[in-house]
């Protein structure tokens, strides 16, 4: 096999006659194998099994574009880490070497791609802990089921406060792994306590995600038979009100343009999702036109240090004369959004238990710093950040027979916000830890 050549050899002290001709038939070798046309004239699989050959073909196509050694090399790498995005194979090595047999060029390249197929079934077992509730999860996969990249997923999660099972099925367009579909079957129960209201719901829903440019799209219907009821004998009557079933079926969109370099704890970069979704035009009772955006942009100043600002903003719209559903409506408040206030706790509320709002805004502005004295500089320290925050926001129910202005006015009204500092954990890139003193102001009556 081919392999790149170094530049110069190590340093052995003074040079020599002998040394000198080590160096210099090195760089030589090295310039003719950069420089040199070659042909990529076979591409070979070894391993492969139930996987079809037009959905590899796409992915390794760009291999015989290759004009030169280190252009292979390049390419060779791009259709490796292809194929492992398929989701198909649990290994994929690559070995480039000269050309063998009659019709064998000079400058004749074989590309061979040894791949280890995934089993026909496997399984998952895993906890997982996020916004104040753990569960435990059980999966099973059976991946390329048809050969082409397609995959069903069955998934059983346990949790402190939801239950919930479903089955999807997944299939890319081959080519371009970017867009695919995903049809999901589900039944999910859910308890909110700060609603004293349990949700079940038993839906259907199709995807479509796909590229433009820069940007990421979702286009998904979805239809659901919702089951509402109270959590506790104690219920306000505003939440028995909103029990019973309904039906809904809905359109949503989603876009997502994402410059980050993480998503857990960015050092630069920015985020931009805005998603729409309209009820009731499809089927079902219920009928809405709901908006929402998060923006969030990073920037690293000095001393390693790195200031955030983000801002959420959303509207509820109910289209016809029955009101907007408690299930369908903005929360606000908690770690993941307003800090020093209890989970969905800022808003509309009637006896103690919160009903949500039609319309919300929040924002936040964060700086992450090292730990002071820099402890574990290098390794285990590096996961932890100094954390001051500063957050605000408002959650309220409009009247929208009134003008835009009123609208804003009652948004700046009784605006809650908070500030103060912590310490933040990174777990990998799935999560992270906050360990926060927060100073909650602009409190009001039920907060």
């Amino acid at each position: 096999s081919l392999e790149p050549l170094p530049v110069a050899g190590p340093d052995f002290g003074a040079l020599g006659e002998e040394a000198e001709l080590v160096e210099v038939e090195p760089e030589s070798k090295q310039e003719i194998l950069e420089n040199k046309d070659v042909v990529v004239q076979h591409v070979h699989f070894d391993g492969l099994g139930r996987t079809k050959n037009e959905i590899i073909m796409y992915e390794i196509a760009d291999v015989f574009k290759a004009r030169n050694l280190i252009d292979v090399m390049r390419k060779s790498h791009e259709a490796r880490e292809k194929l492992l995005r398929l989701g198909i194979f649990r290994q994929v090595d690559v070995l480039i070497d000269t050309c063998q047999g009659d019709d064998a060029l000079p400058n004749g390249l074989d590309v061979t791609f040894e791949v280890t197929e995934l089993r026909r079934l496997t399984g998952s077992y895993n906890t997982m802990v996020g916004n104040n509730e753990g569960s435990m999860v059980l999966g099973l996969k059976f991946p390329n089921l048809f050969g082409r990249a397609e995959k069903v997923t069955f998934q059983f999660s346990y949790g402190t406060k939801e239950t919930s099972y479903g089955l999807s099925f997944f299939k890319p367009r081959p080519g371009s792994f970017e867009k695919n579909l995903s049809v999901n079957i589900y039944k999910v129960t859910g308890q909110f306590p700060w609603s004293s209201l349990r949700e079940t719901d038993r839906g259907i829903s199709t995807e479509f995600n796909f590229p433009i440019w820069k940007t990421n799209h979702t286009l998904k219907w979805e239809g659901v038979w919702r089951e509402l009821g109270c959590l506790a004998r104690t219920a306000s009557f505003s939440v028995r009100e909103e029990s019973g079933h309904s039906l809904k079926s809905s359109i949503s969109h989603a876009m997502v343009i994402d410059s980050r370099n993480s998503s857990i704890l960015p050092k630069r970069g920015a985020l931009l999702k805005i998603n729409q979704e309209l009820a009731g035009y499809a089927g079902g009772d219920v009928s809405f036109l709901k908006e929402d955006f998060e923006f969030q942009l990073n920037k690293q100043i000095f001393w390693d240090s790195v200031i955030s600002a983000s801002l959420w903003g959303g509207m509820l719209v109910p289209i016809g004369d029955k009101p907007s559903s408690i299930a369908d409506r903005f929360y606000l408040g908690g770690p993941t959004s307003v800090r020093g206030f209890s989970m969905y706790s800022i808003g509309p509320q009637s006896e103690g238990d919160y009903l949500g709002g039609e319309a919300f805004w929040a924002g936040g502005l964060h700086l992450y710093t090292p730990l002071p004295f820099r402890p574990g500089q290098g390794g285990f320290g590096d996961l932890f950040r100094t954390h001051f925050f500063l957050n605000a926001g408002n959650l309220c129910n409009l009247n929208y027979g009134e003008g835009p202005r009123a609208h804003l006015q009652r948004l700046a009204e009784c605006i809650r916000w908070s500030y103060g500092a912590g310490i933040v954990l990174r777990l990998g890139n799935i999560a992270r830890l906050e360990l926060n003193y927060c100073f909650p102001m602009g409190v009001q009556a039920g907060d």
